[in-house]
């Protein structure tokens, strides 16, 4: 018996960090004043598979299958076409719309470090806004969190609008422009040559293909400069760059937010900025966080082409953080007391278990049977700090005898009395 090929279950330590993470994310998204949300894991297929949705690259990576009804259906590769989905379901939610969600997606992709089949997503998004305040707002949301998990990063971003001027100003047909978008994205990860010979398998004529090698060989070329080269500074890609840009030199993301003008992520809605978040240390190479403005999907998602929902997301990969993290010490909280019956009292310790809890109070008990002396040294080896022992003659008396493991006392009071010491001690800790 075995997990399947790119899934993993967590315990212990490893799901306590995860849970520190989770935590984290969601105290930051609801500071910023996004709402929770639960979108739907099965969705229709055609949905998942419509042209507005994630394109030919991540369609070949979703998991299909059908119902008894013979319908056909797909599990859920990312958050964003289900959300996208719950506002056009529901035209009465006010504008402007901020939800974060935290949840399972799958894709039957390769498995490798930070990168699993199925996984938890971290999703923020806000409808409703059409300038740069929404992604700049986004970028503070990811630097605050990468500064709690102390991460340092660089964010990198860039305008599919601008890029696409780009390419129309060297010549690069307009049915051609994501598909070049999305070679030109793998330039870190394949290098010049290997992009250069996806470019060619697109049959571009030679002329444009050296217009293209000329710009991929320009090392990290500003936005001022490529704008100046083509003669794009007004176009409204190029705007919305220099809008952005401004922003994030006021707000001081400057050293953190850089613009990558080959930057433009794999999936198809984008329509004009984009972004990703990477390991400063450059130690870890996935990205820790993406995500980008798509204003097309929700209108065309309810047929109405002519009319945009400003919409602008972040992704949180999950995994990628874990990696990050997974040799950071972790605190686990534990049982604060655990109740042991001596004799014939398992009724009394469940009663006072009981009590202990509705105080607040992280119980455990311990109704193995096992000599005494085992189940102290087995709630000393858990860092338990109290046992209550309750036998058949404290039962009668209604009281307990309370051990403080770390004082290496010992007391016989009501439970009452004991609630209360117990209570104080985990308020000063």
């Amino acid at each position: 018996m075995q997990n399947v090929k790119g899934t993993y279950d967590f315990f212990g330590k490893e799901q306590a960090l995860r849970r520190k993470v989770q935590t984290t994310l969601q105290e930051v998204f609801e500071r910023y004043d996004f709402d929770s949300m639960d979108t739907t894991i099965l969705n229709e297929l055609e949905l998942l598979t419509s042209k507005y949705a994630g394109g030919d690259e991540i369609l070949k990576e979703m998991y299909q299958l059908s119902d008894q009804g013979s319908r056909r259906l797909g599990l859920r590769y990312d958050l964003t076409i289900p959300f996208a989905k719950v506002i056009a379901l529901n035209p009465s939610i006010e504008f402007p719309y901020k939800r974060y969600e935290m949840g399972k997606v799958f894709r039957d992709g390769p498995v490798k470090r930070g990168r699993l089949r199925e996984f938890l997503q971290c999703d923020a998004d806000v409808v409703g806004i059409a300038g740069p305040e929404a992604e700049a707002e986004l970028m503070q949301l990811a630097v605050e969190v990468f500064k709690r998990l102390e991460i340092p990063i660089t964010l990198r971003w860039n305008n599919r609008r601008f890029l696409g001027e780009v390419l129309e100003s060297i010549g690069v047909p307009s049915d051609e422009w994501l598909s070049v978008m999305l070679t030109l994205d793998k330039l870190k990860k394949i290098g010049l040559d290997g992009v250069m010979q996806e470019l060619r398998s697109k049959g571009l004529d030679a002329q444009t293909a050296a217009a293209i090698m000329e710009l991929i060989q320009l090392d990290n070329p500003a936005f001022e400069d490529v704008s100046g080269m083509y003669g794009i500074q007004d176009k409204p890609g190029a705007q919305e760059v220099r809008s952005l840009q401004a922003l994030i030199e006021q707000i001081g993301l400057a050293e953190i937010g850089r613009f990558d003008l080959f930057l433009s992520r794999g999936l198809s809605f984008y329509t004009g900025t984009v972004y990703e978040i990477f390991d400063a240390s450059g130690t870890f190479s996935s990205s820790l966080g993406a995500g980008g403005r798509y204003d097309a999907i929700i209108g065309q998602l309810v047929g109405r082409e002519d009319i945009q929902y400003p919409t602008v997301g972040i992704s949180f990969g999950m995994e990628s953080i874990m990696e990050m993290l997974a040799n950071r010490p972790v605190q686990t909280k534990g049982a604060i007391v655990t109740v042991i019956p001596i004799g014939d009292t398992v009724a009394e310790v469940l009663k006072s278990a009981a009590l202990l809890r509705a105080n607040g109070i992280r119980t455990s008990m311990d109704t193995s049977g096992r000599k005494l002396k085992k189940s102290l040294a087995a709630a000393s080896s858990r860092g338990i700090r109290y046992v209550m022992l309750i036998g058949e003659n404290e039962a009668s008396l209604g009281q307990v005898r309370l051990k403080d493991m770390t004082g290496m006392t010992e007391t016989v009071l009501t439970l009452d009395e004991a609630i209360t010491i117990i209570s104080d001690q985990t308020d000063r800790s």
